[in-house]
């Protein structure tokens, strides 16, 4: 989360194209994009080192749907498109729209009047339109890209009739992130397991810490949470099967998730569904004026490392969720989404928006996103990690040591199951009520997921 990180999150549904008015709008009127920082100004100056007479010419205009308003995610957009327009000759006009709105809306957007490119998911989120027609393949595209890519990043990319729809752009690992410093002062020490994970937050409560910060208004980041305890407790291959409907939520080893869950809460900061996940972020990773943290951890993708300070980001630590003791400690199973980039059904200029595919695809476009956006790493397998922080160094480290790799629950699940009337609203139903009967919980769970019309 995503989420994707994840599906994002307002009740209630557009008609059809309205999302496209709302892009259209928010590009001449959302919040302009902050000065640059000097990693903006180093992928500002590559793009503009590029020849435009050396780069094709004449292929006109193209639009891309971006779902991104946040500071460096949005300026890391823009400036790949910068770049990218040099690269091909083209002109690419970004419609930015804040995450929740932008994928809450995703559905109507694309059977309306889509953008030409859209910024989305790997995985199952992206198969889903695929097979309603709403994405236009680009096998073309992955002609000419797809040797910088490993095989599990292509078959990310690609639909259900074989065909591939998507370009991965940057992905990210789930983990638990805190501040080097306060460990340090605390003489805090890296747990490995469950039982130091609760030790060390008793630690953290005695000392006046919030041991695990947690902000779920969107209705998304609780489920990262769910993932690597049914990872952690019942592996890898359960937990994709449940994804995808194999498996069923009335199974006694899903309540033994949620029963442990409801033990662990009282480690997690209260409030958590009238938070977001921001305010999340900076009770543990950013200090007050007076150089206080409200918590101690925070578990989320390392995206969250955007919200601190670009002087503060070799401060940030991180480690993948404690293991449980069982037979599945050896498979170190973790999320660690893809983002990406996808060409609408009816793009007005084809050959603009592929030529834009085709650059995203590089290792050149890729560092340029990665120098900006300081919590993500780039997919391309000849990637430029030279200019890696220590947070992007741990990042690539820990992906590459993970055994199994989900890519989120609203992700790997279908997406009317896992929106606001479906695992949002459950996962808010028990962070609000852990006490709740688990059976009757899950129930309702599977009920929903048996009403859902055939894929």
């Amino acid at each position: 989360m995503v989420g994707f990180a994840a599906p994002w999150r307002r009740n209630g549904l557009v008609t059809l194209g309205t999302l496209a008015i709302i892009l259209s709008a928010c590009s001449g009127s959302a919040t302009p994009t902050p000065a640059p920082s000097a990693a903006a100004s180093v992928a500002a100056s590559a793009a503009a080192s590029v020849a435009p007479s050396a780069a094709p010419s004449g292929l006109g205009a193209t639009t891309a749907g971006i779902n991104e308003t946040d500071k460096q995610p949005k300026a890391a957009v823009q400036a790949i498109v910068d770049f990218c327009s040099a690269q091909a000759g083209i002109t690419i006009k970004a419609n930015f729209v804040d995450h929740n709105t932008f994928q809450n809306q995703i559905s109507s957007y694309l059977q309306g009047t889509p953008d030409d490119i859209v910024k989305w998911f790997a995985g199952n989120r992206l198969r889903f339109f695929a097979a309603q027609g709403l994405l236009t393949p680009i096998d073309d595209v992955w002609a000419t890209i797809g040797a910088n890519y490993s095989d599990a990043f292509k078959v990310a990319s690609t639909g259900a009739d074989g065909h591939q729809y998507f370009v991965p752009n940057i992905n990210y690992p789930w983990v638990v992130m805190y501040r080097k410093s306060l460990f340090a002062a605390k003489g805090y020490t890296i747990p490995k397991t469950i039982a130091e994970f609760t030790a060390l937050g008793d630690k953290m409560k005695a000392d006046g810490l919030v041991p695990l910060a947690l902000g779920d208004k969107d209705g998304w980041p609780a489920m990262g949470t769910f993932d690597i305890l049914n990872m952690r407790m019942n592996g890898y291959q359960f937990h994709v099967d449940l994804m995808a409907g194999k498996e069923k939520w009335t199974d006694p080893r899903v309540k033994d998730v949620f029963t442990k869950w409801a033990e662990l809460l009282p480690y997690f900061q209260q409030g958590s569904p009238g938070r977001i996940w921001q305010d999340a972020a900076q009770a543990a990773l950013v200090p007050s004026a007076a150089g206080k943290f409200t918590a101690g951890m925070y578990f989320l993708g390392t995206f969250a490392a955007q919200q601190v300070p670009t002087a503060d980001i070799e401060d940030v630590g991180f480690f993948p969720f404690p293991l449980f003791g069982n037979k599945w400690d050896t498979e170190n199973a973790i999320d660690a989404p893809i983002d990406g980039f996808m060409l609408s059904a009816k793009p007005k200029n084809l050959p603009a928006a592929k030529a834009f595919l085709e650059c995203a695809g590089t290792a050149a476009s890729q560092k340029i996103y990665t120098g900006i956006s300081s919590g993500d790493v780039a997919t391309v397998k000849n990637a430029d990690m030279s200019g890696y922080n220590s947070v992007q160094k741990a990042s690539a480290e820990i992906i590459a040591g993970a055994g199994a790799i989900a890519q989120f629950l609203d992700r790997d699940a279908r997406a009317d199951f896992a929106g606001p009337s479906g695992m949002q609203g459950f996962l808010l139903s028990f962070l609000n009520n852990p006490s709740q009967d688990l059976g009757k919980f899950l129930s309702g769970i599977q009920a929903y997921y048996d009403s859902l019309p055939p894929q």
